[in-house]
């Protein structure tokens, strides 16, 4: 079973695959919002069809403290919209400081600026798809 794991943001939305045993996560792409919810999501189902995702994990923004904030309404009203449209599972996790923990592993490889810009999205994807298939291979 594939799962799409995605870390949207105002501009760019990553996205990461696991692989068909559900045990680890790879980056896949990052999309550039088009500013509108339906055509972001008519570009995450052409994923989600060329794949045969079956669950999407989308990353949940809570404030440190665990409450939520405009970015986590807006994830879940996502999330929401994109379950009734491509007919799979969402689901939400915590994705509290996965893009700074994406941030100090880009620097770690040395990337440069520019190229950290470039992937940081998918790396975030990437972080929250593992968190979520550590805690579900954990159980």
């Amino acid at each position: 079973m594939r799962i799409l794991g995605i870390d949207l943001g105002d501009k760019k939305i990553g996205l990461a695959l696991s692989d068909p045993m559900g045990w680890t996560a790879q980056g896949l792409e990052v999309i550039n919002s088009k500013g509108s919810i339906e055509a972001d999501i008519a570009k995450i189902k052409e994923y989600v069809e060329r794949y045969e995702v079956e669950k999407v994990i989308v990353g949940l923004p809570l404030n440190m403290d665990g409450s939520s904030g405009p970015r986590a309404e807006k994830a879940r009203s996502f999330a929401a919209r994109m379950g009734k449209k491509l007919k799979v599972a969402v689901e939400m996790t915590d994705e509290r400081l996965t893009t700074v923990a994406a941030e100090k592993l880009l620097i770690e490889a040395d990337l440069s600026r520019t190229r950290r810009r470039q992937v940081i999205d998918k790396m975030a994807a990437v972080l929250i798809l593992q968190s979520y298939l550590d805690l579900k291979a954990a159980k």
